[in-house]
């Protein structure tokens, strides 16, 4: 069954589907310099918005093929983080996928330019502020789930970040179960939410 890739939400904001997949091969993470539209000039994962009719894994295949050239057999869901930014009314739901076995070669695309990183030179300062936080989790295979509030694109104003039992996808919608811990237990959010 397809989910609508946008949902009313309480208090006249809508919210938009979309993937994000983060290829891990052991040692390295591919990621793409963002060319144009939405995150520019920010390397980050493949993926982007819903089609109609599409679930989120079979958007999530597709924006994975076009924007790296690359097909998967297993995606693994790792997370969902949901974006919001001060004055938009549209909040962004990101479903996050991790592929740790591709098939074919990176190959650029009109909005993407694939590069491998080692782990240990992840170029941060060059993607967007939140994947800091939530990247530890991915690489270590922990499920999360997450909300991002920023001003702007460059400032995270308010945060929740939890690690989760599982994620289990139903009906094109996933559903958290058993909410273990915060990913950050001695953190919290800038208005002192414990994470």
């Amino acid at each position: 069954m397809s989910v609508s890739p946008k949902e009313r939400e309480p208090g006249m904001l809508t919210r938009k589907l979309f993937t994000l997949v983060m290829v891990v091969q052991p040692h390295r993470i591919l990621l793409g310099m963002k060319k144009r539209g939405f995150g520019a000039g920010r390397w980050n994962g493949f993926g982007g918005k819903l089609q109609p009719g599409e679930t989120i894994e079979q958007a999530a295949r597709r924006e994975l093929q076009e924007e790296s050239g690359l097909t998967v057999d297993v995606l693994q869901k790792a997370g969902r983080i949901t974006f919001e930014f001060t004055g938009d009314t549209e909040l962004m739901e990101v479903h996050i996928f991790r592929a740790d076995s591709v098939q074919g070669e990176p190959t650029e695309s009109d909005e993407m330019r694939p590069q491998w990183f080692e782990l240990d030179r992840v170029p941060f300062k060059e993607m967007w502020p939140d994947d800091t936080y939530w990247f530890p989790l991915l690489l270590q295979n922990k499920p999360f789930v997450g909300y991002f509030k920023f001003e702007g694109h460059d400032r995270i104003v308010d945060y929740t970040l939890d690690e989760v039992e599982e994620i289990h996808l139903e009906r094109g919608r996933e559903e958290l179960c058993s909410p273990s811990k915060p990913a950050h237990p001695s953190a919290t959010g800038p208005r002192g939410k414990p994470l």
